[in-house]
């Protein structure tokens, strides 16, 4: 018997990264995982990786703008169909905002508050209805330290991450005040070794074990996270051994929030 043995998950953004760790880990802890992700190929063969391990029903994919009313309409049917019901969300689909308060764009901005924000909304209405259905249930919004800690060069990136932060606990009182066994939790990581870190290295001209380098020397540990590092603590927040937490922030940072 595995931690989640008979949950049902659906996790956005799950091409590759922390949505396809959080998949794989949900899914050899022995929950039901269907994979979302725009990227419609990549993420049906991720799908097809976990079946060729675990055994064929254990995973489905499906291509998903997590902007999209529609989309989401499919996705929860598809949970239904295939899974039969639907007892965890990861909404995890989530992208970088480029420029400090003067370089960054509205474009950028309203863009980046549709994937990171729009996204987690759409999601939790959604899925509610057929998580009542599948009590026990857990939402689990990821974040970022940056949601809880500001900088100066990334005001879209931290308003958007704030806000998922926030919405959490207004779902998280809902479900509570409505009497239902639904928690709602967020995750805050800090630097992790996913291919997001391809791109910065790529973009600033240098190679990516000196940009490695540099983000480990600001964070207490001394090292940027792995996927592993964060999907630990999904796999907690999905399980029954977290049934007392909700409308609370999990910090996964290295320590970098203590200082």
């Amino acid at each position: 018997m595995g931690r989640v043995t008979g949950k049902k998950a659906l996790i956005t953004g799950a091409a590759q990264g922390l949505g396809a760790a959080d998949a794989w880990m949900l899914a050899r802890e022995g929950a039901k995982v269907l994979l979302t992700d725009i990227q419609g190929n990549e993420v049906a063969e991720q799908a097809a990786a976990i079946n060729a391990e675990l055994g064929a029903g254990t995973a489905f994919a499906m291509a998903h703008d997590v902007t999209n009313p529609d989309h989401w309409d499919a996705a929860i049917a598809l949970a239904a169909a295939e899974m039969g019901g639907l007892s965890v969300l990861v909404n995890n689909a989530g992208v970088g905002v480029r420029g400090d308060i003067e370089t960054c764009t509205l474009e950028d901005w309203q863009r980046g508050f549709a994937i990171n924000v729009d996204s987690v909304f759409l999601g939790c209405q959604k899925a509610i209805p057929l998580m009542r259905d599948n009590q026990p249930g857990s939402i689990i919004n990821i974040s970022s330290i940056a949601g809880l800690i500001a900088s100066h060069t990334m005001p879209g990136y931290n308003a958007s991450k704030a806000a998922v932060w926030m919405l959490t606990k207004s779902v998280a009182l809902y479900c509570a005040k409505k009497g239902w066994d639904i928690r709602c939790n967020s995750v805050h990581p800090t630097f992790v070794d996913t291919p997001i870190l391809d791109g910065i290295s790529a973009n600033a001209g240098v190679e990516k074990d000196v940009v490695m380098g540099k983000l480990a020397r600001q964070i207490p540990l001394g090292r940027v996270g792995e996927p592993n590092d964060i999907a630990n603590g999904v796999l907690y927040l999905a399980s029954d051994e977290s049934r007392f937490m909700t409308g609370a922030e999990l910090k996964l940072d290295g320590g970098i929030s203590a200082m």
